[in-house]
Parts: C-alpha cells; sequence; structure tokens
C-alpha cells in the first residue's frame, strides 16, 4: 500500500486569525483513534470552539469537534474529548512559560494530515482588542482597495 505523501488541509480556524495576534506557531501530533483518523479522512472536523493547554508537563488539545465516523460501530469515539498533542519536551516548556505570562493563550489554527500523519498548526496569542479588529478589517480593505485601482490602471494602460 503506498503512503501518502505532501499534505492535505482538514480544518482551518479562520476567526483565530481575526480574533487573536499570533505570536509563534507549533507544528505538533495528535494522538487519535482510529475512528477519529477516519473521519478526519473524510474532510470532517470543526476547530471553532478548539484551545489547547499545558497540564502535567503534557500538551492537550480541548473541545475540538470531530464527528462520528459514519461506519463506525461500538468503538466510535466521543466527537469533543480531550486529545493528547505530541510535541517535543523543550517546546512545551517554552509554551507553558509563554503561556503563564499572562494575556496569552494556545489556539489551534489548522488541521491537517502532512505524509499521512495527523498533525495540528497551534499559534500562542494574544487576544485582540475590538478596535484592533476595527483596524486591521479597515487596513485588509485599504489594501484591496488599492489593489483594484492599480489593477484597474494597468488594464486602461495608464
Amino acid at each position: 500500500m503506498p503512503r501518502e505523501k505532501g499534505q492535505k488541509v482538514v480544518a482551518t480556524n479562520r476567526r483565530a486569525r481575526h480574533d487573536y495576534s499570533i505570536e509563534d506557531t507549533y507544528e505538533a501530533g495528535l494522538v487519535l483513534t482510529g475512528t477519529e483518523v477516519k473521519s478526519l479522512r473524510q474532510g470532517r472536523a470543526s476547530l471553532v470552539d478548539g484551545y489547547a493547554f499545558i497540564d502535567g508537563g503534557e500538551a492537550w488539545l480541548d473541545a475540538v469537534h470531530i464527528p462520528e465516523y459514519n461506519q463506525g460501530t461500538w468503538t466510535n469515539h466521543p466527537p469533543r474529548r480531550k486529545r493528547k498533542l505530541l510535541l517535543h519536551k523543550d517546546q512545551i516548556v517554552k509554551i507553558s512559560h509563554k503561556t503563564k505570562e499572562g494575556g496569552y493563550t494556545l489556539v489551534p489554527l489548522s488541521l491537517y494530515f502532512n505524509d499521512g500523519r495527523a498533525k495540528v498548526e497551534l499559534a500562542v496569542a494574544k487576544g485582540k482588542k475590538e478596535y484592533d479588529k476595527r483596524q486591521a478589517l479597515r487596513e485588509k480593505q485599504d489594501k484591496r482597495e488599492a489593489a483594484r485601482a492599480m489593477s484597474t490602471r494597468s488594464r486602461l494602460g495608464e
């Protein structure tokens, strides 16, 4: 049986980039059951309410919704359960120091398969204030309008 190559994104948390300013990102492996992997391979998952935390020197991912596998039997998994994250010890220590610093949280950005292995991209992030969100939206809109104006100019031959 040939091994999978490349990266296949299952779910992304687009809201996280809007609500938080991202400081650092980490790639972590996931400890999953068989039915969770099969459900993910069907492209079914939601990171909307998900968060990660460090407890007793271990990293955990909580409140991520991976729906039950359709063909699963009594061995099916609960959709929202705590899942262990696989990170190096020094990364866990670094993340825990940063989150204990205050104002920082650990947010999942995306869930994907990398060469057949389930991975999650975690971000050490700080929550944005409401005015920061509005300012970011305004900057994004200004860039879009400037790009539109430039493309219109180039089409007109100016």
